[in-house]
C-alpha cells in the first residue's frame, strides 16, 4: 500500500506542534502588493505582514497558487512514493480547489484525491491533521478521505474583526454589510457556514464581543465530544492567549493551540482579528 502525502495550501497555518512528524506539504499563495509579489509564509510572515498591512494605505490582494505549481508538488510526492490527498480552502473564497484539480489532471505518476475543505485557517487544518493521522497510521488513501470529510463536516469557524472594510474591499461580504459594526464601536462576529462567510451578530466593544463569540461557538459543538480548538489571530497574540486560557478551562479540549491567521487570508479580514476554530464530536 502507498504512502499518504497531505498537501494544503498556505491559507491553512497549522501549528508547528500540531503538524510536527506528519507528511503534511504546503503550496504558498501569492500576496501582491504594489509592484512586489511575495509567497505567504514564505518571503513574508504575519507578524510583518499585519504591521505593515496597519500602517498601509493600500490593501494587497491575492492569488492561489498556479496548477503548475500543484502538478510540480504532486509530480515531486509522487516520484517519493506517495499517494497524495488534497485539502484546501474553501472554494467559495479562492479558486484555489481549481488550480489544485488543474494541476491533479496536469500530474503524471501519482495517485491525487482533491477535497474543498470549507473553510479557512484550522477550519481546515483540523480536518487535515485527522487524515494526517490516519496516514500515518497507514489508513488507506480512500479511508484518509473518509476521515477528513468526517471531520470537516463537525469543524466550525467564528471570527470578530475590528472591521470588515478588509472583507468589503476583498469582495469577501456583501457591500450590503460594509457598515455592520461601524456605529458605537460595534464588532462583528462572523462564521463560516457550507464554505461562505456569513455575519452572525454584532456586539458592543471588543470584550463583550469575544465573550459572544465563545458563547456562540459553544452553542455549535452542541455538547459533542472530544473537543479540539485552535484560536486565531491577526498581530493579537496577547488576546490570542487570553482566548485559549478561557477555551481551555470552559471545554477542557483533547487538543488546544494558537495559530496566526496567514497573510492570504488577514488580506481580507485585516489585523486585529481574533478567532476559535473548533472540532467536535470525532475521535
Amino acid at each position: 500500500m502507498a504512502k499518504i502525502a497531505i498537501v494544503t495550501d498556505s491559507t491553512t497555518y497549522i501549528p508547528k506542534e500540531l503538524s510536527k512528524g506528519h507528511e503534511i506539504h504546503v503550496v504558498p499563495a501569492l500576496i501582491i502588493w504594489g509592484d512586489q509579489e511575495m509567497y505567504d509564509g514564505v518571503d513574508i510572515q504575519p507578524k510583518e505582514f499585519y504591521e505593515r498591512l496597519a500602517a498601509s494605505t493600500k490593501s494587497p490582494t491575492t492569488s492561489q497558487p498556479t496548477p503548475a505549481a500543484f502538478k510540480e508538488k504532486f509530480e515531486e510526492l509522487g516520484k517519493k512514493g506517495f499517494d497524495v490527498l488534497g485539502i484546501f480552502v474553501s472554494s467559495a473564497f479562492s479558486g484555489t480547489i481549481a488550480s489544485a484539480l488543474q494541476g491533479k489532471e496536469m500530474a503524471s505518476g501519482v495517485k491525487v484525491e482533491v477535497i474543498d475543505g470549507r473553510s479557512a485557517s484550522m477550519g481546515t487544518g483540523w480536518p487535515l491533521l485527522r487524515a494526517a493521522e490516519a496516514a500515518k497510521a497507514g489508513k488507506s488513501l480512500a479511508e484518509c478521505v473518509k476521515i477528513a470529510e468526517a471531520a470537516r463536516d463537525n469543524t466550525g469557524v467564528m471570527l470578530m474583526v475590528d472591521t470588515l472594510e478588509f472583507l468589503h474591499r476583498g469582495g469577501r461580504i456583501g457591500g450590503a454589510q460594509r457598515f455592520l459594526g461601524t456605529a458605537l464601536n460595534m464588532k462583528p462576529i462572523l462564521e463560516v457556514v457550507e464554505g461562505k462567510l456569513q455575519p452572525v451578530e454584532r456586539v458592543r466593544t471588543k470584550g463583550k464581543a469575544v465573550k459572544r463569540m465563545v458563547e456562540l461557538v459553544e452553542e455549535r459543538m452542541g455538547g459533542r465530544s472530544p473537543v479540539r480548538i485552535a484560536v486565531l489571530h491577526a498581530n493579537a497574540q496577547a488576546d490570542a492567549e487570553a482566548l485559549l486560557a478561557e477555551v481551555k478551562d470552559r471545554f477542557k479540549p483533547l487538543e488546544a493551540a494558537i495559530t496566526d491567521v496567514s497573510p492570504a487570508v488577514g488580506t481580507h479580514t485585516g489585523p486585529g482579528t481574533l478567532g476559535l476554530a473548533f472540532l467536535a464530536g470525532v475521535e
